[in-house]
């Protein structure tokens, strides 16, 4: 498992931005590159309305370019359709949010999205065994399921685990700048700048992992990149070592 000192980074939402998003993901894994820090690639293998991703596509090709040079993929849901809606939903399960796809499915609901997912993205010739929760919500049956797709590491907002029977749980909370991260509400005009290396140092020094996720819109923001940076430079200076989610647990990788 773990030791002390580990960096996370992870990045989502190419799969339904532009190509500015895309060249903008392009130089920040340069400026990770020349820190010593991989990068963790959240992949939705389609953007709903979409098409699906395909093996010939610039973005498949990137990332399968920057996995085979040692950064990592997780399986980032399926569409990011908003709390897909099923025979099991009658009214009585609340809306959570825009980016909730497995945040309150059942273990056969969360299966099929799963399986549909797996088969996408197994056609772009990319493949995982993690999964990283849409929203970083994932339900008790999205857990349940996922051991049954072959899915050895689900990683949320609070936690990354193992769905190996008995398997090693991480408690570290993922440091984003969503509207709702109250270390971002009390810094709004600086924009997390001083507030992100804060909380990645309180992180490193109180659990011993940083976790840093980042959207594709936070590029579009120069001072969202200086603040995640910032906060990178700043954890390694304390000690943490960039590492990815798959390398956390030696069971899971050796099962990789």
């Amino acid at each position: 498992m773990a030791g002390m000192g580990t960096l996370l980074v992870s990045l989502s939402g190419l799969t339904d931005g532009d190509d500015a998003d895309r060249a903008r993901a392009v130089a920040f894994a340069v400026e990770l590159d020349r820190r010593g820090v991989p990068l963790t690639h959240l992949v939705q293998p389609r953007a709903a309305g979409a098409p699906p991703l395909r093996r010939a596509d610039d973005l498949v090709r990137w990332i399968a370019g920057r996995v085979g040079a040692g950064d990592d993929l997780l399986l980032h849901g399926y569409d990011h359709t908003a709390d897909p809606v099923g025979a099991w939903q009658n009214g009585s399960v609340p809306r959570i949010g825009r980016r909730t796809e497995f945040g309150a499915l059942p273990r056969h609901e969360a299966l099929l999205r799963l399986t549909a997912a797996r088969r996408v993205l197994t056609a772009t010739g990319l493949s995982t065994d993690g999964f990283a929760a849409p929203g970083w919500t994932a339900s008790a049956g999205t857990v349940a399921a996922l051991p049954e797709q072959g899915f050895t590491l689900c990683a949320d907002e609070t936690a990354i685990r193992s769905t190996l029977p008995g398997g090693p749980v991480l408690r570290a909370r993922v440091l984003t700048f969503r509207s709702s991260e109250p270390w971002l509400r009390a810094e709004p005009a600086a924009g997390g700048r001083r507030a992100l290396p804060a909380q990645a140092l309180r992180s490193v020094r109180r659990a011993g992992v940083v976790r840093i996720g980042l959207r594709a819109k936070d590029l579009r923001k120069p001072h969202r990149v200086g603040a995640a940076l910032e906060a990178i430079d700043a954890a390694r200076s304390a000690g943490a070592v960039g590492s990815v989610h798959r390398g956390l647990f030696p069971v899971v990788a050796a099962a990789a």
